[in-house]
C-alpha cells in the first residue's frame, strides 16, 4: 500500500471536503488528488528520480508530497535555511534530482531540472485526460521510497534517513481512523516541512479528513492571528513555538474558543512552560508526541488525560509524568538497554515496529535481525509505562567517573522563578573529566546570580549535580525545529 492510496481513501470518504488551505476556496481532496496526479505527471515528464523540495511548508509541498508517491519517486523536503553550496552537496547526493525552488536562478548553472514554483503552481491547473494520468504516473509499490529527510547535520555532513511507505503507510493507520475528523476541524501546522512531523502532520491529517492550514514563518502574534480567522480546532508546535505562544497569550489574552487541541513534540518541553499554557488555555486538551525520523513520527503519545491527571495531582511519581513523553504506541515496542545491549533500567531506549525504518542513504538498514533501532536516546520506563526521555545518550555528562543527565539540572534550574531558558552542558576539566555548566537566560528584570542557582541546585539534587559553573546568556541556539544546539553551545562556552 502506498501514500497515495491514502489520498484516494480520503477522497472516497469525504471528496468535496476543503482539506488544504483556506476554509472558503480551499483544496477540497478531490481537488488535492487532481493536483498530486497533475504533479506525478509534470515529475516523470521532468525525467525525475527524486523531487528535491526546496519551499515553504503549504499547499505546494502537501501537493509535491501525495504527487512524488503518485509517480513512484521519493520526495525529499530540503531546509530552505541551508547556505547554497550544502544544499547543492545534498541535492548532488539524491537519484536523478528535479528541484522545486522559489529561487530558480540560483539553480539554473547546477545542470539539474528545476521547477519555479510559481510556474510549477500554474501549470498543476492544466487540464490532464485520465488517460493521460495513467499513462504518466502510477502508484509506487509499498516497499519503495516515499521520502528522504536529511538529519539536522549541525555537527557533521547531515544523513539521509530513508521512509518507504510501508512505514508511513503503517504510521498513518496505527495513528488516525479514516474520516475520523468532523468537518469543521482545522490544524495549523508551523512545523517546517524537512521535519518528520511536517509529512507526518500531513498524512495523518488528511486521511482523517481535518484541514491543514500553514504559517510557513512562526511568529507568535501571527499564530494568535491566523487561529482566530481560520477557526483552528488543532495545532501542532515545537516548544519553543509554545514559549512564544504563552509569552503572547500573557502579555495579550484571548481565549481562542475555536481550538481544541495542541500537539506538541521536537524537544524537551520545559515545565514551567507547559504548566503556564494548561493554566492560561484550559479548554484546550494537550498532547505530548515523541518520535524520531527514523520511526516514522510519533512512538509515544502523552494524553490530554495524562497531562490534567499530572498536573492536579500530589502524588510526585504522577505529577513527574508531565516531563514524560507518554505511553507507546500501539504497534510500537520499547526497550531500555546498557552499552552492551542488555535490558537495564536506565540506558538507551531501543523501538521496534512496522513503522520503524531506521535506514540510511548510502549505508543501509541499522536494524537488528530482529528488527530492533536503537535510537541513541537516553531513556527509563517508570512502574506504569510512562516513557521518560533524558536527552541524547551522548549529552550526557561523565564527571568524577558519574553519568549525569543535563535534563535532571535543567528540570530544576527552570523552577526558579527567575529562570527563563537554560541548557546545562559539560566541558573538559583535567580533575574531574568534565564541569558542570549551567548555562541560563534570566527573566526579564531578574537580579540572578550564580551562586544563588548553584545554592538552588544544591538544595534539590545530590551535590554532585551542582553546577560547577553558571553563565548567563540572552538567548540559546536552537535549530528551527526547537532543538538545542549543545555542541554550538558548548563551543562557545569554552571559546569565552
Amino acid at each position: 500500500m502506498s501514500v497515495s492510496l491514502l489520498l484516494d481513501m480520503a477522497v472516497g470518504a469525504h471528496p468535496d471536503r476543503v482539506l488544504v488551505g483556506d476554509r472558503r476556496d480551499g483544496l477540497t481532496a478531490t481537488d488535492l488528488s487532481a493536483a498530486a496526479a497533475a504533479a506525478a505527471a509534470g515529475f516523470l515528464r521532468a525525467g525525475a528520480g527524486s523531487v528535491g523540495y526546496l519551499g515553504p511548508h503549504g499547499p505546494d509541498m502537501t501537493v509535491a508530497l501525495f504527487g512524488a508517491a503518485r509517480a513512484g519517486i521519493p520526495l525529499v523536503p530540503l531546509n530552505f535555511r541551508l547556505a547554497q553550496d550544502r544544499l547543492e552537496r545534498l541535492v548532488a547526493r539524491l537519484e536523478c534530482p528535479v528541484v522545486m525552488t522559489d529561487h530558480p536562478t540560483l539553480w539554473g548553472a547546477t545542470g539539474w531540472p528545476v521547477l519555479d514554483l510559481a510556474d510549477w503552481r500554474t501549470s498543476l491547473s492544466e487540464h490532464l485526460s485520465t488517460e493521460e494520468v495513467a499513462e504518466l504516473a502510477g502508484d509506487a509499490m509499498d516497499d519503495a521510497v516515499a521520502a528522504l529527510i536529511y538529519t539536522s547535520g549541525t555537527t557533521s555532513e547531515p544523513k539521509g534517513a530513508i521512509l518507504r511507505h510501508r512505514h508511513l503507510v503503517a504510521y498513518v493507520l496505527q495513528t488516525v481512523d479514516l474520516g475520523s475528523a468532523g468537518a469543521e476541524e482545522a490544524l495549523l501546522v508551523s512545523v517546517p516541512p524537512y521535519h518528520i512531523a511536517g509529512i507526518g502532520t500531513v498524512l495523518t491529517n488528511v486521511f482523517a479528513g481535518r484541514r491543514l492550514v500553514f504559517l510557513p514563518q512562526f511568529e507568535a502574534a501571527q499564530w494568535l492571528t491566523l487561529a482566530e480567522a481560520e477557526q483552528v480546532t488543532h495545532a501542532m508546535v515545537v516548544p519553543t513555538m509554545l514559549a512564544r505562544i504563552v509569552e503572547a497569550l500573557t502579555a495579550s489574552p484571548r481565549r481562542l474558543p475555536h481550538l481544541r487541541s495542541i500537539a506538541y513534540g521536537g524537544a524537551r518541553m520545559p515545565s514551567t512552560i507547559l504548566r503556564r499554557a494548561l493554566r492560561l488555555l484550559p479548554h484546550v486538551s494537550f498532547t505530548n508526541a515523541y518520535g524520531l525520523t527514523e520511526t516514522s513520527s510519533t512512538v509515544a503519545v502523552l494524553g490530554p488525560e495524562d497531562h490534567r491527571a499530572a498536573l492536579a495531582s500530589t502524588d510526585p511519581a504522577v505529577r513527574a509524568r508531565l516531563g514524560s513523553a507518554g505511553r507507546l504506541a500501539p504497534g510500537v515496542e520499547g526497550s531500555i538497554r546498557d552499552p552492551q545491549g542488555r535490558p537495564a533500567p536506565i540506558g538507551e531506549l531501543w523501538l521496534r515496529g512496522s513503522q520503524v525504518a531506521g535506514e540510511y542513504s548510502g549505508s543501509g538498514s541499522t536494524l537488528t535481525e530482529d528488527g530492533w533501532f536503537r535510537t541513541r536516546d537516553r531513556a527509563r520506563f517508570d512502574a506504569d509505562g510512562f516513557l521518560f526521555i533524558e536527552g541524547r545518550a551522548d549529552d550526557i555528562i561523565i564527571r568524577g567517573g558519574e553519568n549525569i543527565a543535563p535534563a535532571e539540572i535543567e528540570d530544576v534550574l527552570v523552577e526558579h522563578p527567575e529562570v527563563k531558558e537554560v541548557a546545562v552542558i559539560g566541558v573538559p576539566d583535567e580533575e574531574w573529566g568534565s564541569r558542570i555548566v549551567a548555562v541560563v537566560v534570566a527573566q526579564p528584570s531578574a537580579s540572578l546570580g550564580g551562586e544563588e542557582l548553584r545554592e538552588w541546585v544544591r538544595a534539590r539534587l545530590r551535590g554532585s549535580r551542582t553546577p560547577d559553573d553558571v553563565v548567563f546568556r540572552e538567548t540559546l541556539p536552537y535549530t528551527p525545529t526547537g532543538k538545542l544546539l549543545r555542541r554550538e553551545l558548548a563551543a562557545s562556552v569554552m571559546s569565552r
